[in-house]
């Protein structure tokens, strides 16, 4: 799964130690979402690392479930065409 967790976390000088114990995880499991070997964290844990960091979890986490909500948010943002 991609995700931009590192990313995030280095920017907030979050050690993954800190994070884990803030959203009750693991440090392996940190380890594990931020290289990519977790295939898909739960619901509950994307949105307790989303709610720390004060971000969307679609600013965090790229899912099929996120990727087409966002696809279809950007979908009724665009005009439809030009009727008269």
């Amino acid at each position: 799964m991609q995700n931009k967790l590192r990313e995030i976390r280095r920017a907030k000088d979050v050690s993954q130690q800190q994070l884990a114990e803030a959203v009750k995880t693991s440090r392996q499991t940190i380890i594990g979402i931020e290289k990519g070997h977790t295939k898909r964290p739960s619901d509950e844990l994307m949105i307790k690392i989303a709610d720390y960091f004060k971000v969307a979890v679609d600013e965090i986490f790229t899912t099929p479930l996120v990727a087409h909500m966002s696809q279809e948010k950007q979908d009724n943002l665009l005009p439809t065409g030009t009727e008269n």
